[in-house]
């Protein structure tokens, strides 16, 4: 007999069917054992009768979170959850769990949830959860949908690698592992072979793969090691280009995610509001949100711009453009009536930054006087800088937080929630 999916068996009323599943609770009721069992399609409750000898020594001492496989009836019951239930006329325990979990699957009625980070301990255990589930749905749910784009687009995929010879990105959170006699960086971004894929003439990439920051931040939105979804795009005018292309990605993907899961979501309009870093700072001012961050957005910041557009345009996304020179790394394109602002912005949604993106200057002689303004040693720079010297398009693009975005979708407040086995300051297991 084939396996049946729980989500399945409203179909097979007055059919014998095999399930597999976990064990989510046990209730016993004078000769009748009651389980509710679970796969990762949904929930059934199985019933095991004491006229049943051998089912019912079976289930005798099964213990909650066991894995088994059940082969029965199924029978329509007002009283049961789903509207039927399965009689269970034969039972294999595939794997029984001990007594005793470290934390529950089913957290009771009105308790208290346990403690996040006993939970992500035993993070398997936790993921269980239906909620949880949801979470990763809604990564491969909104993948989707940029995949879909980048599909219908003709963007080609790269797979860049984690191991740099030199940091990615200007300053000096990198993670440095011992590469056989020398000294290697763990990759901050993908930026400087999605640019060399932009010299190869491919003329639009895309990058899905783990990013690694240094960072000693305690926040609930940083990690040291994520996802990022990156794009690169030739032939561009200007940032505009970039922000039009991930306007339409993100589109594909809202629309992915409504279509498929039962989520209440709005599906953005296009195009989405801008407002320069200058008159983003002068909204702040006016409604009395103050910051040290002269050159950047504090968090505080960006929550309460989020609010402002929320009430000025009724949009979730914003884009934050033309950044002072000052915040953005030696690769982003300046203004030249104005070489004190980068073609540059910022994506932010629901009041946090998912993206940071520009036109990245092409021009290798431009390039090389920005990083030396920089304050930075060209020397190992020399390789990225080589793909500048025999003909480069001019072209922009962006590196998306997918994390971050889940966290807003779900109204989930951490990002190492959302994350499948995180990573900080403190974490390396399990």
């Amino acid at each position: 007999m084939e396996r049946t999916y729980i989500k399945d068996l409203k179909d097979q009323v007055g059919k014998q069917v095999k399930v597999y599943g976990f064990v989510q609770t046990i209730r016993k009721q004078g000769g009748i054992v009651f389980l509710i069992i679970r796969d990762v399609t949904g929930i059934v409750q199985a019933v095991v009768l004491k006229g049943d000898l051998l089912v019912f020594e079976e289930v005798s001492d099964l213990s909650l979170e066991s894995v088994v496989e059940l082969e029965g009836l199924i029978k329509e019951e007002k009283q049961a959850p789903s509207g039927f239930e399965m009689k269970v006329d034969k039972i294999k325990v595939l794997s029984k769990a001990e007594p005793e979990l470290p934390i529950p699957v089913v957290e009771e009625k009105g308790g208290n949830e346990t403690d996040v980070t006993k939970r992500l301990d035993w993070r398997w255990l936790d993921l269980r959860k239906e909620k949880n589930l949801l979470i990763f749905k809604v990564w491969t749910e909104l993948e989707k949908g940029f995949r879909k784009y980048f599909s219908d687009n003709d963007y080609v995929q790269i797979y860049t690698p984690s191991f740099m010879g030199t940091s990615s990105e200007t300053g000096a959170d990198v993670f440095e592992v011992k590469y056989f006699n020398t000294v290697a960086y763990l990759s901050q971004s993908p930026q400087f072979y999605k640019q060399m894929g932009m010299a190869c003439g491919f003329e639009k990439v895309f990058v899905v793969g783990p990013v690694f920051r240094a960072e000693p931040s305690f926040t609930t939105r940083h990690t040291t090691e994520f996802t990022g979804w990156d794009f690169e795009i030739s032939y561009v005018n200007s940032h505009e280009d970039v922000m039009s292309e991930e306007e339409k990605m993100l589109v594909e993907g809202f629309k992915n995610l409504k279509e498929n899961l039962s989520l209440d979501i709005e599906v953005p309009s296009i195009p989405f509001p801008r407002i320069t870093m200058e008159e983003a700072k002068k909204k702040l001012n006016m409604a009395g949100v103050k910051s040290d961050k002269k050159y950047d957005l504090a968090g505080e910041e960006e929550v309460a711009l989020g609010e402002i557009i929320k009430k000025e345009f009724n949009h979730d996304f914003v884009f934050v453009t033309d950044w002072p020179i000052e915040g953005r790394p030696f690769y982003h394109m300046r203004y030249e009536e104005n070489p004190s602002i980068t073609k540059s912005y910022d994506l932010l949604y629901k009041g946090l930054e998912i993206t940071t993106g520009s036109q990245r200057e092409h021009r290798y002689d431009v390039l090389r006087k920005q990083a030396e303004e920089k304050g930075m040693d060209t020397a190992p720079l020399q390789d990225y800088l080589n793909f500048f010297r025999y003909g480069c398009p001019p072209h922009g693009g962006a590196g998306i937080g997918p994390g971050r975005m889940i966290m807003k979708i779900l109204n989930i407040p951490s990002l190492k929630e959302v994350t499948y086995l995180p990573r900080d300051v403190k974490r390396l297991r399990p």
